[in-house]
């Protein structure tokens, strides 16, 4: 018979590809097939951005009619699609070159998306703001150019090569010692209480990361952690990493740098202050643990 831990982790990971942002399906491979790529340009899809914000004509994002830019793969379906920053230019000068009426926040954009698109925005979002952000090397200052379709680019100086950076969080749904309540806190400067949640540093694993961030900030001791789910989160270039913890006590004291404050809620309280985001990775976190109880 299977633990209550393993069927928790076994479903934990059957759902791992329903979460937002998760589980695109376009191919990624080819991008070094030079002759492939021109013709799937020529053919595809070009996505639109301007500082961080897909471009939109009536809500929808908009396939840049010129693909004379320098654009980055994303993969293919029926043809290529592709991604194009167009930061360099005024927010007026953008949405004329993309013919798009807006440049919205692809987030704000989620409830019409569906998760195909909302995965590849996401995806899009992330590599243009590496690339440009990469443009100059970080060994000799020298000015970087692309290669493998965006995903990589070399130093014209010193040859140093770059790649796309992936900085790991992790975000955790912790329980008081009798499972009945969860930790929620308040963030300096926010109104709505939600999960903790911190960077892994160097020098220490995921689990450590998780009673590092709840030591520090909240005060707080944990006995078990346990891997829930992962969530890409290129926003501009996270990967969130969820966990289920039990603390030992239910001791809190606030570090009031991070947080303004924290408290233990029960199930209904949780209910009662309504949903969190839901294409955030807490949101899953917050509603797995209220089907619980």
């Amino acid at each position: 018979m299977c633990s209550n831990n393993a069927r928790s982790a076994s479903s934990a990971r059957e759902n791992v590809i329903t979460l937002p942002y998760n589980g695109l399906t376009l191919d990624r491979g080819r991008r070094s097939d030079a002759d492939w790529l021109a013709e799937a340009l020529a053919k595809g899809r070009v996505l639109a951005f301007w500082q961080d914000k897909c471009l939109v004509t009536g809500g929808l994002p908009v396939s840049l009619p010129k693909a004379d830019r320098e654009v980055v793969f994303l993969g293919a379906d029926e043809s290529g699609v592709f991604a194009a920053d167009l930061s360099d230019v005024d927010a007026e000068a953008a949405l004329n070159e993309a013919g798009a009426d807006a440049a919205v926040d692809i987030r704000a954009l989620f409830p019409d998306l569906d998760r195909q698109e909302a995965a590849a925005l996401a995806y899009a979002r992330g590599m243009l703001h590496w690339t440009r952000n990469q443009r100059f090397c970080g060994a000799c200052g020298g000015r970087t150019g692309a290669e493998q379709a965006g995903h990589m680019r070399r130093c014209e100086d010193c040859g140093k090569l770059h790649f796309p950076r992936i900085e790991p969080a992790v975000i955790m749904l912790v329980e008081s010692p009798d499972r009945r309540k969860c930790l929620l806190a308040k963030h300096r400067g926010a109104s709505a209480y939600s999960t903790l949640a911190g960077f892994v540093e160097i020098g220490e694993s995921l689990e450590d990361a998780v009673r590092r961030e709840l030591h520090e900030e909240a005060g707080v001791r944990v006995s078990d952690v346990s891997y829930q789910a992962s969530q890409a989160w290129p926003f501009p270039s996270g990967l969130m990493v969820g966990f289920r913890a039990q603390a030992v006590t239910e001791d809190v004291t606030v570090d009031h740098d991070e947080l303004a404050e924290a408290h233990w809620f029960t199930r209904d309280e949780v209910r009662a202050q309504g949903s969190t985001r839901h294409d955030s990775i807490e949101s899953y976190l917050v509603e797995t643990w209220l089907r619980e109880g």
